[in-house]
């Protein structure tokens, strides 16, 4: 039997950057077999909604600004409250990803965010699953994870830059986000049918 999980992506992207890492994401999980929803959170409609509600994974993402998720992403997962007072989301899947133009940035700061978010609604959280790249003398800037996180991909693209200018490791380490979510959801769903079986 082949469990084909749905993965939604539900993110913001303010300049065009995030949504390179969005559609980066959305192509590793197509590539390992899941059906792809991707949501811009800023124009969200009642049919999206309901869309992430039947999802069987969400992958949050955002641009981080001052050292937290968007604007824009804070007033949609404040949204969320209405679906964890039914336990809407309950047991997904979650992951998430992120982007600034330093190295560092604060990333971690907004993975964390979007961590606490899916933990509040119950959900199961997916992590990068993939050590530092680019820590030696023997490494390149081309590795994957190349900025060493752990919680979700995160990106770096210069600020002068546009979209064109996010990093190719950076697409590749959120295409393997993207793969690994997928797969781990369909392990969940797998596992749920044999339980239940």
């Amino acid at each position: 039997m082949t469990i084909r999980p749905t993965v939604a992506l539900a993110y913001h992207s303010g300049y065009g950057h995030t949504a390179v890492i969005a559609e980066a994401v959305a192509r590793g999980a197509a590539a390992a077999g899941a059906e792809v929803v991707s949501i811009a959170v800023d124009t969200i409609t009642d049919e999206q909604w309901a869309q992430l509600d039947a999802a069987d994974a969400i992958v949050f993402g955002s641009p981080t600004y001052m050292g937290t998720a968007s604007g824009a992403f804070h007033v949609f997962a404040e949204a969320t409250s209405k679906r964890w007072f039914t336990d809407a989301w309950k047991d997904k899947a979650a992951a998430g990803f992120t982007n600034s133009g330093s190295k560092s940035g604060d990333k971690a700061a907004t993975l964390g965010f979007f961590q606490t978010l899916a933990a509040q609604h119950g959900m199961n959280w997916v992590n990068l699953g993939l050590k530092p790249g680019w820590n030696a003398t023997t490494a390149s800037e081309n590795d994957l994870n190349r900025l060493g996180f752990f919680n979700g991909a995160a990106a770096s693209s210069p600020t002068d830059a546009g979209p064109e200018g996010v990093h190719k490791a950076d697409i590749a380490t959120a295409e393997h986000l993207g793969e690994r979510v997928a797969r781990h959801t369909a392990i969940l769903l797998a596992g749920r049918a044999a339980l239940a079986g």
